[in-house]
């Protein structure tokens, strides 16, 4: 039997009225569930209840003796941070008051996101040579890692496109630990790039840096601008990296799940805030999450931009150019960092990783960076990236997903994070391996039920603005195996999986023919009642029910809804927590044997220092008589915590299920579905793309977009009528459809197929474009290379330039590895025109550098039979050195333009004309 339902015109149990000033509800406020939101919402805002540090950030959560992922409640995540942001959106559309929402990014901007003082050196760093190799090492007692300079790594193909696009090195994005008391005493003060010491005032500091079986009971925190003056005589660097010396230097961390959810704030603030007219309101705001998007791509490379595929030997490993070195997934982590401000040298790194893990992965914000245009950022790849990245997406989520519906771990591209070989017979992903536990394992990564909620509910939310037929196949099998393992008491308790066990491996990846999975299986091993978790799992249901119109999930997310409302404490909605892992307080951290060093408050670091050691101010914690009753012997302690990501997701939760199952559709009640797309056609075909054209779909308010599927599975979207798939297998035969969507989140039916084969393939690559060049400068041993460049489509359909770039090969000849590049002239504009200049991983004859060159999306498409028009470039070593050119690879002595052979161009990343070197 269900839960009785939230009462029509009631509160909330245990709730108050919203705070004053909290402001007035646009629509009426006459359901239970808005009610419930602004009654939970104002309880997270009331100063009383301290939710919020005096820098305005939230806490991780109320109380201040908790030890899970960050080791202290008052630290706080860039998690919560996104968290913020979207209750934030929800407030404004309940309320139509969107200054919280704009002040939650401002506050970001000035805190979490590292300011210029805070990365002060990021200018020095050299796309060419990202980072330097350092193996990882399964446990904390294989550190320090010794740096390993003879590794190859690869090229970053996206600085040089960012810092073109906002005028600077710097990197945007959240650092995803701060300490916000400051209890630890680094003072890693935001805005100051120093570190102060003991004192108020939020802190940045880093955590788990040593191997997959770290937990976070055997972590040594460290402050991330470490200028030597804790720890040891080299602050706390020797406890990770083994190096010949060591200098002063700043570094932060990026967890991609949390930028990529404050850009689905972003998405639902504009798309509500657009409904009541007020689009301009949170343009400002939307416009930095665009940006963010933008940098989140990282998360996207191999850590060391090797190659991904069969990544198995360090050294055999090629270091990769180009995009080889992108698998287009949300992965754990991305990393920056670079010296000291003042510490007397010059350099900044950057690295990906190759792990990724199917809790991170987030549709619906890769959807929306590829699709809405106030969300679309600046760089002229980005949305192309967005959109590859969300067709990966969908098809590892399928990959991974088990024979009863759950979803296996995830893959990396260096198996042990130093690029060893996978164990024989381990199933693939793009040439990527299968990894039941990716990133940690202690515990296991993939056990946790919230990994499942908390994917699902992005995969839902995509699904319910889109009406994707992968993501709908994918949640309606998750949904009946979740269900069949919850439930709902008529005394208002309720349980569902908490962990998981796994068993067998998924089949190798193959998108043509994905397979069954038949031998890959979930148990769950208990069962909780955690109300973040299932607010994650409301949000599923409720996204999927509100577009399948799946009556028994609409029913399963009003039970859980109001089965949690039971449990309204006077901070929120909270369950008490046994926690048995407190008897790891005097868990030994691991400490180098001759290692010694001290915490800021004067703690000693050395071999046999324990979690509590040193953290001697926990003892000071009005909850730590608990603990110690524990340790001596007694009970397992029992706590109610209020974590700010899980009231969050409450709030949301309520307004969620308010807007779409009980208001039922919250932007005007649009269920009207467009037309199917009618006359899809194949324009062109290739040896490695398809081009498609249709005719227009028509809705009761607009068509905004369509969907593509190649065989069945998504292959883009496209907000014009063509669209072309680039790279395919040559000589192939594809099938594909199209459907419409519009603003409401409504999908049309599939159109029509149609059916093409690619063309064969040829060595030389020749597909719908062509270069042609000219020698601008007859001499062969002056200090500059002129040339022009224009690109010439050779299709039938029009080609997005933003998705070309051209590569002219040439030799160094000695001299320093920067250049100045210049565009002098562009018939499309200079603005319009990208340029830099690449290190080949090999160097040929001829050829051991190469100027790259692209166009942003203000260059616009390029009409079949078209040409750019001419564009003249010149380049210069730094030192001003003369060049050799009479051995260069794409130098020709025509001084017309005429065809060129030696000159590449790449569409999406694939050869279409030219023979490299």
């Amino acid at each position: 039997m269900l839960a009785m339902g939230l009462a029509q015109g009631t509160a909330v149990a245990g709730s108050a009225a919203p705070a004053a000033g909290t402001g007035a509800r646009a629509a009426a406020a006459d359901d239970p569930y808005t009610q419930a939101f602004l009654t939970q919402y104002g309880k997270i805002k009331a100063s009383a209840n301290g939710y919020f540090s005096p820098d305005g950030l939230p806490y991780h959560s109320v109380e201040t003796l908790m030890v899970e992922a960050p080791d202290h409640g008052h630290q706080t995540t860039s998690e919560a941070v996104s968290f913020w942001m979207w209750l934030e959106a929800a407030y404004g559309r309940v309320t139509g008051d969107w200054a919280p929402f704009n002040a939650a990014w401002a506050v970001a901007e000035k805190t979490i996101i590292p300011q210029h003082a805070d990365q002060s050196t990021a200018d020095s760093y050299n796309p060419s040579a990202p980072a330097t190799y350092a193996p990882e090492h399964p446990l904390p007692s294989g550190y320090p890692s010794a740096l390993d300079g003879t590794v190859k790594v690869g090229t970053d193909p996206l600085a040089t496109e960012l810092a073109s696009s906002y005028g600077t090195m710097d990197v945007y994005g959240m650092h995803w630990l701060m300490d916000l008391d400051n209890v630890y005493g680094y003072g890693n003060k935001p805005g100051t790039g120093g570190e102060s010491g003991p004192g108020t005032g939020a802190s940045y500091i880093n955590t788990y840096q040593r191997g997959a079986q770290e937990s976070v009971w055997e972590t040594v925190p460290q402050p991330t601008t470490d200028l030597f003056k804790y720890g040891g005589p080299n602050g706390y660097l020797d406890l990770f990296v083994g190096d010949a010396s060591y200098a002063k230097q700043w570094k932060y961390t990026n967890a991609p799940d949390a930028d990529a959810r404050a850009v689905q704030a972003a998405y639902w603030a504009y798309r509500w805030a657009s409904a009541q007219g007020k689009a301009s309101q949170v343009s400002a705001s939307v416009a930095k999450a665009a940006k963010m998007g933008d940098y989140l791509r990282y998360a996207m490379f191999d850590k060391y931009f090797k190659r991904v595929g069969d990544c198995t030997d360090p050294a055999s490993c090629p270091a990769a150019t180009g995009r080889d070195s992108q698998h287009y997934l949300l992965s754990w982590y991305y990393a920056w960092g670079g010296a000291a401000a003042g510490s007397g040298g010059g350099w900044a790194w950057r690295i990906g990783d190759g792990a990724s893990h199917q809790g991170y992965q987030n549709p619906l914000a890769a959807w929306a960076l590829s699709n809405v245009p106030s969300l679309t950022p600046k760089s002229a790849t980005a949305r192309s990236d967005w959109s590859k990245s969300l067709t990966r997406q969908l098809e590892f989520l399928t990959w991974l997903q088990s024979s009863e519906g759950a979803f296996a771990g995830g893959c990396t591209n260096s198996w042990e994070g130093s690029y060893s070989k996978p164990p024989a017979g381990t199933p693939t992903f793009y040439g990527m391996a299968y990894d039941w536990q990716p990133v940690y394992h202690d515990p296991p990564s993939n056990n946790w039920f919230g990994f499942q909620a908390w994917g699902m509910e992005r995969l839902a939310a995509y699904y319910h603005e889109t009406g994707n037929a992968t993501a709908e196949a994918v949640l309606s099998k998750w949904v009946a195996w979740a269900s069949s393992e919850t439930t709902v008491g008529a005394d208002g308790s309720f349980r569902f999986p908490s962990t998981l066990n796994w068993t067998g491996q998924p089949d190798t990846w193959n998108a043509a023919n994905p397979g069954s999975n038949a031998g890959l299986h979930v148990k769950v091993v208990d069962y909780a009642n955690d109300v973040g978790v299932g607010a994650a799992y409301v949000k599923t249901l409720t996204y999927y029910a509100a577009k399948s119109g799946d009556e028994d999930a609409a029913a399963l997310a009003k039970a859980l809804l109001d089965a949690m409302a039971l449990n309204a404490t006077d901070k929120g909605i909270s369950v008490p927590e046994t926690r048995k892992d407190y008897n790891r307080f005097n868990d030994e951290v691991y400490i180098p044997a001759g290692w010694s060093g001290t915490m800021p408050n004067g703690d000693p670091i050395e071999p046999g220092s324990t979690f509590i050691d040193i953290r001697s101010w926990y003892r000071d914690d009005p909850d730590w008589p608990k603990v110690q009753a524990y340790l001596d012997g007694g009970a397992a302690p029992t706590f109610t915590y209020h974590r700010f990501w899980a009231q969050a997701a409450l709030a949301l939760a309520f307004a969620i299920y308010a807007e779409l199952l009980v208001e039922g559709g919250g932007t005007g009640g649009d269920t009207e579905a467009p037309t199917a797309p009618a006359g899809l056609t194949v324009t062109a075909t290739t040896s490695n793309s398809v081009s498609l054209s249709w005719s227009a779909s028509t809705d009761n308010v607009a068509v905004t977009g369509y969907d593509v599927y190649r065989n069945g599975v998504l292959a883009g979207n496209a907000t014009t009528r063509t669209f072309t798939d680039t790279g395919l297998a040559a000589a192939t035969g594809y099938s594909y459809a199209v459907a419409a969507r519009d603003a409401g989140g409504n999908t049309s039916a599939l159109s029509a197929a149609v059916t093409a084969t690619t063309k064969s393939g040829g060595s030389t690559g020749t597909g719908a474009v062509k270069i042609q060049y000219k020698n601008n400068d007859s001499s062969t041993g002056d200090n500059q290379i002129r040339m022009g460049l224009q690109v010439v489509n050779t299709g039938s359909a029009p080609i997005d330039l933003s998705t070309v770039k051209v590569r002219y090969w040439f030799t160094a000849d000695g001299g320093p590895s920067t250049f100045g590049t210049y565009c002098d002239y562009a018939a499309l504009g200079s603005s319009n025109i990208t340029h830099s200049v690449v290190a080949v991983s090999s160097p040929k004859t001829g050829a051991d550098r190469y100027l790259e060159v692209g166009f942003t999306g203000g260059a616009g498409t390029l009409a079949a039979g078209a040409s750019t028009g001419e564009v003249q470039l010149r380049l210069n070593k730094s030192d001003w050195s003369n060049f050799n050119e009479t051995n260069d690879y794409s130098r020709a002595a025509n001084t017309a333009y005429a065809d060129a052979s030696k000159v590449g161009a790449y569409v999406a990343g694939t050869l279409a004309w030219g023979v490299e070197p």
